[in-house]
């Protein structure tokens, strides 16, 4: 057993020190550490090699968590990218933050909105994000209006990696800015555009603290990996191999943030963390899958396991429990609170739907009583308390063998059959009643 027994953490205010201790240890540092938050886009649950995808070339994010918690019963918000990432940003559920379909045109998160970026600016930190945006077009809801300093990518959902435009809805438009500048160079491969900026920002903001946000486009389509990693998987059939090697091209992306770090001697001072933010695709444009759930079922825009339940790792070497898995159930929406009290911040002064789960990550052999997590795409919904979950509405609904299952509800208990494969709302019609129940408590907690 190692000796992660106990973390207590606190800042010293004014004098930017922060304090934490392990085990009885104490250790200082004259800064509050930085933050590097990188999030992929359109993995799937089982899509990296510490999670189970043994055809799979990731020895970055392997390394990651092995110098980190890796979670196995992580939730983002929403199957699909804005609300996830809004939700990611804000703390609060798609539902209560006004974000709860794909942004674009006038749509996006509401200007009132406190971000991550906020918080963490508004503490003294250099903020940036390079990559996809994907939280609104309008000027009140750039990048650079919602607490970065700096913004390098791509409004839009997605954008050919070469020419840099966008073109599945609507006229073809360039979709490249620096700031709120266009940018054009075209013919560069986007993922290394991020990572130069990525390692520039590093380099430039060595000596203060800073707040990082990574939004990868990979391995969203289209799928253009660089031919180095298409060699990696040469015999492998599609549409897996286009896929594996967007997923090799990502991992070599993170990695070389990473060996950034380490090479400007930051890495026990920086929490580095790592997510999808949802599922993998089965759209056309994405030859209809590629990616992998596992043992779960579903895929982006589900609500099942395998549309919400993506990798999560955290890694802070001298204050995370280093290869570590923890099964506690933990929700994107967790991390705005956490991060703010690694960091010594105070959380804004708004209803959270997150919490703060420092102590979850330290004793990731306890059971911690996760309360309840809610979804909503649609018409579909869902609602999980402890190891039972109740979906409404979902397509793909398979009754109990010989029996009805409910108008439109399947449930299931977790922990007996994580595959989603048995309704069990026959058998246990006063789960569904009060799981149903706090569903309709939640919709008018949220509403407006």
């Amino acid at each position: 057993m190692n000796t992660w027994s106990r973390r207590a953490f606190l800042a010293a205010s004014g004098a930017g020190i922060v304090r934490w201790a392990l085990a009885g240890e104490s250790r200082v540092v004259s800064r509050r550490p930085n933050v590097i938050l990188m999030v992929s886009d359109d993995q799937g649950s089982a899509d990296v090699g510490c999670y189970g995808a043994a055809d799979l070339h990731t020895p970055n994010l392997d390394a990651l968590a092995a110098r980190g918690t890796r979670f196995t019963s992580f939730y983002v918000a929403a199957p699909i990218c804005s609300p996830s990432r809004g939700a990611l940003l804000t703390g609060r559920y798609p539902r209560r933050n006004g974000l709860d379909t794909n942004a674009g045109g006038d749509t996006g998160l509401p200007e009132s909105e406190i971000t991550l970026a906020t918080l963490f600016k508004d503490a003294g930190y250099h903020t940036a994000v390079f990559g996809k945006w994907h939280l609104g077009m309008k000027e009140g809801m750039a990048p650079t209006a919602r607490g970065f300093d700096e913004f390098f990518g791509h409004k839009e959902g997605c954008i050919d990696n070469y020419s840099h435009f966008f073109y599945w809805s609507g006229p073809n438009r360039h979709d490249l800015w620096r700031n709120n500048e266009e940018a054009h160079e075209d013919g560069a491969f986007f993922p290394d555009l991020m990572t130069r900026e990525a390692l520039r920002f590093l380099e430039e903001h060595r000596g203060e603290p800073f707040f990082l946000y990574l939004p990868y486009n990979l391995p969203h389509y289209p799928m253009q990996a660089r031919p180095e990693f298409e060699a990696l998987y040469e015999g492998m059939d599609q549409p897996r191999r286009r896929y594996a090697a967007f997923v090799s091209n990502l991992d070599h992306c993170v990695g070389q943030v990473i060996d950034r770090v380490d090479a400007l001697g930051l890495r026990e001072n920086t929490l580095i963390l790592f997510l999808s933010d949802n599922g993998h695709s089965v759209e056309e444009r994405a030859f209809q899958g590629g990616g992998s759930a596992g043992a779960f079922r579903g895929h982006k825009f589900d609500l099942w396991e395998g549309g919400i339940r993506t990798p999560c790792i955290l890694s802070w070497p001298g204050a995370v429990p280093e290869g570590r898995v923890s099964a506690q159930v933990v929700s994107a929406m967790d991390w705005l609170p956490t991060l703010a009290g690694y960091c010594g911040l105070e959380s804004p002064d708004i209803k959270l739907d997150g919490r703060n789960i420092a102590e979850t990550i330290a004793h990731p052999e306890q059971t911690v009583d996760g309360g309840e997590l809610h979804w909503m795409i649609r018409e579909h919904w869902a609602v999980r308390k402890g190891p039972w979950k109740l979906l409404a509405n979902v397509p793909g609904d398979k009754p109990a063998a010989g029996k009805a299952s409910g108008p439109g509800m399947f449930l299931v208990n977790l922990d007996e059959d994580p595959g989603e494969t048995i309704n069990r709302a026959v058998d246990h019609p006063e789960i569904v009643e009060e799981l149903s129940r706090l569903h309709q408590v939640w919709m008018q907690d949220t509403e407006g």
